[in-house]
């Protein structure tokens, strides 16, 4: 009982110390800076609308920085604008703007240094170097902020959201435009991108690198230098992802470099140079994603291994599969493809005769890409429909054995 009316008289003790200090114009205090002084572990700060200028803010207690009205916070393209330095700090509400460059140090809009417990959301970040930026955080949300950069050279940018060494991170329902890479892992475990919309940024919409299980659900990855890069991870999971429009010479929508033991399924991919470009990818699930009006739908190397594509759709791409080498590793097995021409005698909505979706030319354009300027000629149909009779050039043993007659879902 006493133990109870310790901790009763602690809590209440906390809750009626906490107080809020308010900043203005027209407060006892006229910058963030003495606000963030003048508080202790639990306040929350108020910050009126206007436009401050203050050289890097640094938050070194657990406090709640809140704007009213979406107060700007200008670093005269000099100085990184706010520094956490605590656990459990929330920011909430501002305009954060005009940061300095430098690529020595990292300089960001909002930079988590070394914290665990931090929240930041509904901010609006613009022309910042790093947007927001978390090393060695764990357990940090990152939800509902705006961030937009200039673009331009890639130089003069950096990543929109930026997390290094961290655990249990959650970024969800931003949306980045402009950066160099919108969302950016390396060396980030157990966390979860969700909702975010990524796009015109210079990279890459999504990058991980050395990132192991982790999930993204559910995001938009739109006409970036390239959509998702994942390289040298383990046990992720991709789940109803949408890929549009990243199209150039070396656009994917998504990169799957050495990677093992992936999960995707119920994405979208539509209207990229290649949808997915796998390399040294192993043990890679593929179920219910769809593949529309791609350059490429799927550009497998002979360096991945048991890699399973079941019931996705293939439609209207250019070229469903394509691959550099001979020897498959790799189960294809009742998909989809718009191009089958095979029938069906006994109804049971399966071919009765394999699909061969890495066409001749394909394997030509492979390997003289200059070639290219010969599709849809009549001498390309007729190669490719010799390929088919008498398969010579194409890899024997990739194949979808049980192709739907019918779209899978």
């Amino acid at each position: 009982m006493r133990k109870f009316l310790f901790i009763a008289t602690c809590l209440f003790t906390t809750t009626v110390s906490a107080k809020t200090i308010h900043v203005g114009a027209n407060r006892n205090y006229k910058n963030i800076t003495a606000g963030i002084a003048a508080a202790t572990s639990g306040d929350t700060v108020l910050v009126d609308a206007g436009l401050y200028r203050e050289q890097k803010m640094t938050i070194n207690k657990r406090i709640f920085l809140k704007g009213i009205d979406y107060p700007k916070l200008d670093g005269e393209k000099k100085f990184e604008i706010i520094a956490i330095k605590a656990n459990g700090v929330i920011v909430e509400g501002f305009r954060i703007m005009h940061s300095g460059i430098s690529s020595l140090e990292d300089i960001s809009g909002i930079k988590v240094y070394d914290c665990n417990q931090v929240t930041i959301k509904n901010n609006i970040l613009e022309d910042t170097f790093f947007g927001i930026y978390i090393q060695n955080g764990v357990n940090c949300t990152i939800e509902n902020n705006l961030l937009t950069a200039q673009g331009g050279e890639e130089q003069q940018n950096a990543n929109g959201i930026h997390c290094w060494k961290c655990d249990s991170m959650r970024i969800i329902g931003n949306k980045v435009s402009g950066h160099r890479d919108g969302i950016y892992f390396e060396f980030v475990k157990n966390s979860i991108i969700m909702r975010n919309t990524a796009d015109k940024n210079i990279r890459y919409g999504l990058h991980f690198m050395f990132s192991n299980d982790d999930m993204y659900v559910g995001n938009v990855f739109r006409n970036n230098g390239s959509g998702v890069s994942v390289m040298f991870s383990k046990h992720i999971k991709m789940i109803n992802n949408y890929f549009e429009e990243n199209w150039g010479d070396a656009a994917h929508g998504i990169l799957l470099k050495e990677i093992s033991d992936g999960y995707m399924s119920g994405n979208h991919f539509s209207k990229n140079t290649s949808a997915i470009f796998m390399e040294g990818a192993s043990r890679v699930y593929m179920k219910h994603n769809t593949f529309e009006n791609n350059g490429w739908a799927l550009k497998i190397q002979a360096s991945c291994m048991e890699v399973v594509l079941e019931e996705n759709n293939f439609i209207g791409n250019t070229f469903d599969v394509g691959t550099n080498g001979s020897l498959v590793q790799n189960t294809f097995n009742h998909n989809y493809w718009d191009k089958y021409e095979g029938y069906d005698l006994n109804k049971d909505k399966i071919g009765d005769i394999p699909y061969r979706p890495v066409s001749m030319f394909s394997m030509i354009v492979e390997k003289y890409p200059p070639a290219m300027i010969l599709f849809r000629s009549f001498i390309t149909a007729l190669l490719d429909k010799t390929e088919k009779i008498l398969p010579s050039i194409t890899p024997e043993n990739l194949k979808d054995n049980a192709p739907l007659m019918k779209k899978a879902f």
